[in-house]
């Protein structure tokens, strides 16, 4: 396990350019945290470090469910806040999404941990007060 602390938002958004270079597709990225960790302003910096977006395009696809950026790599970016684990996750269709050779990004990790096979990274955030954070990354 690897641990971060980032004292500012740019910090975390860098954090997250920092481990796009060794990010490999496939490759789902669970994003662990209480609201207002950092998981978006992580996958922001994520995303625009894969160079599949720029950082001011990438917003948390709460409403929407999910995002795709790119085609090399292609980057699905899943907020799952509003989605209950069970009956509404099955219903959602995301089984084609798992199947793709892409980067996938999911707010909300926790509700679909159990969903995925093969390689993984679930990285946990910490409000640890104002701007900053505290990030452990497991790599399955």
């Amino acid at each position: 396990m690897r641990e971060f602390v980032t004292q500012s938002d740019d910090e975390t958004i860098a954090l997250g350019r920092r481990l796009a270079t060794e990010v490999r597709a496939p490759l789902v990225v669970l994003l662990l945290g209480d609201m207002g960790a950092g998981k978006t302003t992580f996958s922001k910096g994520l995303i625009s470090g894969l160079g599949v977006a720029a950082e001011e395009e990438v917003a948390s696809p709460t409403f929407t469910l999910v995002h795709q950026y790119g085609r090399d790599p292609r980057v699905f970016h899943v907020d799952l806040y509003r989605i209950e684990p069970g009956r509404d996750l099955d219903t959602l269709g995301l089984e084609d999404v798992w199947e793709q050779n892409a980067v996938i990004l999911v707010e909300w990790g926790e509700k679909a941990s159990g969903l995925f096979h093969g390689p993984r990274w679930e990285l946990h955030f910490e409000d640890l007060g104002g701007d900053r954070r505290r990030i452990r990354l497991k790599e399955f």
